[in-house]
């Protein structure tokens, strides 16, 4: 009985609709609801942020500016003081607010650090390729890790080998290849290379020896394909795609393992089997020896680590939590200095005065018998252009609770404050009215030596900051170093004319065509008449 009296009840609304309500009245209710919220959005919004349309938020802003985003992303943050909310299409459960000012990083990064971990939305997105690792892990997993990792990497015999690796890599691999390329002739003259592919190959075959030591091979002759790095780099790319794609799409397409999602989960599969028979191999050997005294690349440091991790089985690290940590390693190490190397050297193709300095430095740091860790000024060409063009323009944390940020922007549970790196590197307010400019000197003191340490860690969040600042820092510059003396003291490096120049839409500012370059002899190079030195050398 109370079924059939709803059933009338909802039938008379039904009839009336069909009866007296057309398709275009629905069309224009529709329009003006529409018009009406864009305008209030419009009214209530920050001056000079964004647009946040009904439905799809501020997608349409970015689809319009797809091949600058992010110079637009900058140009707005100053417009509206700094910090601007965003959102994005209804179903797709992203919002939160886009900052660059330094006291909002420190809050995040520093003073409310328990409040905004990584969170589930990042976690969840590079789940099959890092698992458990430490750049996708929070709390006391991430604790514990960050501890075992500063611990070996940090130690004088890591520091040793991995400066050792660099320097085997640069005169085994690296020069040798670009000695070759600048003797090949291709129409007349050198022929052309993409440096940024050449970099890449050269960083992963140098984080493979130092996180697991093994040699992929990426360097060796031809530049072969290696199924390893291969496998790594597409899994990077899908894992980087989800944070593009609609949850409800990439989740369904990884339950139904069709598209990117089946290919992804075998590229992941690959890599970390491939990392879980290192893994298995060395403990195998640790076993059979008793010992790897031999080696100290991360992985056989952590395996040996004594005494072993308070919650750890009696034979230390767990073979899991060895892969996830060396697959992490290799991830952070693979893309971030090979991509700030290619910034740097295109930046000295269009200043060669800076380059005339660097030469300099490497010169004088060769022929004074002083290690290369003194050469100040290529520190701070790098470290300028990596405010420039850093490695991760923008990376964020999730708000676990509300929370206000220092300067009044609110924050609510389980939303993003996304801190815009590449717009905090070309900001007035933190580096003067010439941030735009190329400008190794503002890192220098009066006497030219290096001063960055004076300058606050939450302006310049290339290498984060707080609690997760990278803990290879210094191995990353002590390769770069390394790389950047060795092949400006040897070569000219060209780069071809006519190419468009710009990033690419990604967590990694790779340059979106590559950069082509030719190598040429530098013909002074016999003046140096010393080794060229390497960061860290003794």
């Amino acid at each position: 009985m109370a079924a059939r009296v709803l059933v009338a009840a909802m039938a008379l609304p039904l009839r009336f609709v069909r009866e007296y309500v057309r398709a275009s009245d629905l069309a224009v209710a529709a329009a003006v609801l529409f018009a009406c919220s864009a305008a209030r959005s419009r009214l209530t919004s920050r001056r000079g942020a964004p647009m946040l349309w009904p439905v799809v938020g501020v997608l349409p802003a970015l689809f319009a500016h797809l091949g600058d985003v992010y110079d637009w992303g900058a140009a707005a943050l100053a417009r509206s003081g700094g910090t601007f909310p965003y959102r994005g299409a209804w179903g797709g459960g992203s919002s939160g607010v886009i900052t660059s000012v330094p006291a909002n990083v420190e809050h995040v990064l520093k003073t409310n650090f328990a409040n905004y971990p990584k969170g589930p939305y990042y976690r969840e997105r590079f789940a099959e390729l890092l698992g458990a690792g430490i750049f996708n892990a929070d709390g006391e997993a991430w604790r514990a890790q960050r501890s075992a990792a500063a611990a070996e990497m940090h130690s004088a015999r890591f520091l040793e080998f991995s400066a050792g690796t660099v320097r085997r890599l640069v005169d085994g691999g690296l020069v040798p290849l670009l000695d070759a390329l600048s003797r090949r002739r291709e129409g007349g003259g050198a022929v052309a290379v993409d440096l940024q592919d050449v970099l890449l190959r050269f960083a992963f075959d140098n984080i493979c020896a130092a996180a697991l030591g093994v040699d992929p091979g990426c360097l060796a002759e031809g530049l072969p394909d290696v199924p390893f790095a291969r496998a790594f780099e597409r899994a990077t790319e899908l894992s980087l795609a989800r944070f593009v794609t609609p949850p409800f799409v990439w989740k369904a397409k990884r339950r139904l393992r069709v598209g990117g999602e089946r290919e992804l989960a075998e590229a992941a599969r690959a890599v970390r089997d491939f990392a879980g028979r290192t893994v298995a191999d060395r403990r195998a050997e640790l076993r059979e020896a008793g010992t790897l005294a031999g080696r100290c690349d991360l992985l056989s440091r952590l395996m040996t680590a004594s005494p072993p991790p308070p919650d750890a089985a009696p034979e230390g690290y767990s073979d899991e939590f060895l892969r996830d940590i060396c697959v992490s390693f290799i991830l952070a190490g693979r893309d971030t200095s090979s991509v700030a190397l290619t910034w740097f050297f295109w930046l000295l193709a269009s200043h060669p005065d800076v380059e005339s300095r660097v030469l300099d430095d490497v010169a004088r740091a060769a022929g004074g018998g002083r290690t290369a860790t003194t050469m100040d000024y290529l520190h701070a060409a790098l470290t300028e252009s990596m405010r420039l063009y850093p490695p991760v323009p923008a990376d964020f944390k999730e708000a676990l609770e509300d929370d206000v940020l220092p300067d009044g922007t609110a924050v609510r549970a389980r939303q993003r404050v996304i801190y815009f790196t590449y717009a905090m590197g070309r900001d007035k307010a933190s580096w003067g009215p010439d941030c735009l400019e190329f400008r190794p000197e503002r890192w220098l003191n009066k006497s030219g030596a290096f001063a960055g340490g004076a300058e606050s860690p939450f302006k310049y969040v290339v290498f984060n900051a707080g609690p997760r600042l990278c803990v290879g820092k210094r191995f990353a510059y002590t390769q770069m170093k390394t790389v950047a003396a060795a092949v400006l003291a040897r070569f000219r490096v060209e780069v071809v004319p006519g190419q468009e120049v710009k990033p690419k839409l990604n967590t990694t500012l790779y340059m979106k065509n590559g950069l082509m370059v030719r190598f040429a002899s530098r013909e002074q190079r016999h003046e140096l008449r010393h080794h060229v030195p390497a960061a860290g050398e003794d």
